[in-house]
């Protein structure tokens, strides 16, 4: 390499090096000592030994209430690099960005221990599913129709099983086995109002089917509400931006790829509060102990209640503790009045926007984000 001479060389060196600092930075999996797999024993210890007691929300959240969750991905695979750490929030959607971000581990963090439940619910059924119709078979408790394979899409799987009842043997039958799965293979210490909750879950998917939504009102103390939010199959076989599907359904490569973390224990569900001054913060220790970088952080909208709660800055200086890079990017659900790139929205007027995590952290620290309209304003 020539370096100019003169004046200019000193610049040029340090340019050099600052490239290589930043470079190093942009691909901090190349140096990750993250596990391959986690044993029972570990995924459980971490998941409990991250997690803060439980909080309440109003809603079960049994299934994202976001119709544009999709859209971004595009634009995300320009900013983010597989093989680092996803974290996320909420229910099966973060499957969705897992699948195409590609972490070597994720951890999905909610305050609300029913989320942690729902995760290991579909944990078992995964682990226990060949393939994408035994998997939609098993959640929903409906025997699989004929005439499904492997290259099937998720709109003609979902069609076929619409003409299939639902089975109560079946229930009954995928309640054993997923208690069997997560307490005699895996040996996880579930309590009685874990197993009980597990079930009301579950019996949530069995009732309802695939026209279960955010909030079923079934045997959780939901209200019933959001009869505007999109059904489970409705996210299935939604699309991205461009039209190109990318539910963790879409294709037999999506779910294989699921398959293996969950298999792995590579995706590890944590009760907390975003703003609260464990879980988040014991993530950013695990992380930084196995040099591993966060790439992708689905927030959906949580940060709309940590403002109206007033611990938005605790939220913010957990954010800045994270190991992060300049790729590191926020996945958000965001209000807006007029629409989204010129698409039209649902019935909530959200969408679905990105934010990079450096620039957030810079925003908060120069008073840019006193409001959640600012916050909103500066996704993109």
């Amino acid at each position: 390499m020539n370096l100019p001479r003169g004046r200019n060389w000193a610049a040029a060196v340090v340019a050099l090096v600052l490239t290589a600092l930043l470079g190093a930075g942009e691909s901090p999996a190349a140096t990750a000592t993250l596990p391959a797999q986690l044993s029972d024993r570990a995924f459980w210890d971490l998941s409990a030994g991250l997690s803060e007691p439980d909080g309440y929300f109003r809603s079960d959240n049994l299934v994202s209430n976001e119709h544009t969750f999709q859209y971004v991905i595009p634009a995300l695979l320009e900013q983010v690099a597989p093989g680092g750490v996803y974290l996320g929030v909420a229910p099966d959607q973060n499957f969705t960005y897992i699948v195409a971000t590609a972490p070597r581990m994720a951890f999905i963090l909610d305050v609300r221990r029913g989320n942690l439940r729902q995760h290991l619910m579909y944990k078992a059924l995964i682990e226990m599913s060949a393939d994408r119709v035994e998997f939609v078979s098993r959640l929903f408790s409906k025997p699989k129709p004929r005439g499904l394979g492997p290259r099937s899409t998720v709109a003609e799987i979902f069609a076929a099983f619409a003409e299939v009842p639902t089975s109560e043997t079946m229930y009954r039958q995928g309640v054993i086995a997923i208690t069997d799965q997560l307490v005699r293979r895996h040996g996880f210490p579930l309590t009685p109002d874990d197993l009980e909750q597990l079930e009301s879950i579950y019996f949530a998917f069995f009732w309802d089917g695939p026209s279960v939504r955010y909030s079923s009102g079934v045997g959780l103390g939901g209200r019933g509400r959001g009869s505007g939010f999109p059904t489970y199959e409705e996210l299935m076989v939604q699309s991205d931006w461009n039209g190109v599907p990318r539910s963790y359904l879409a294709s037999e490569e999506h779910f294989g790829r699921l398959k293996s973390l969950q298999e792995r224990n590579l995706i590890v569900p944590v009760v907390g509060n975003f703003a609260g001054p464990k879980a988040l913060r014991g993530i950013g220790d695990y992380l930084r102990q196995h040099g591993a970088t966060v790439t992708s952080f689905y927030v959906s909208n949580v940060e709309q209640y940590l403002y109206q709660d007033g611990v938005f800055d605790a939220f913010a200086r957990n954010v800045a503790m994270l190991p992060i890079d300049g790729s590191s990017t926020f996945i958000r659900s965001v209000w807006t009045r007029f629409g989204y790139q010129g698409r039209l929205l649902g019935p909530d007027r959200r969408a679905t926007a990105l934010y990079p995590i450096r620039r957030f952290v810079r925003d908060f620290e120069d008073g840019l984000l006193p409001s959640y309209y600012d916050l909103n304003s500066r996704s993109r």
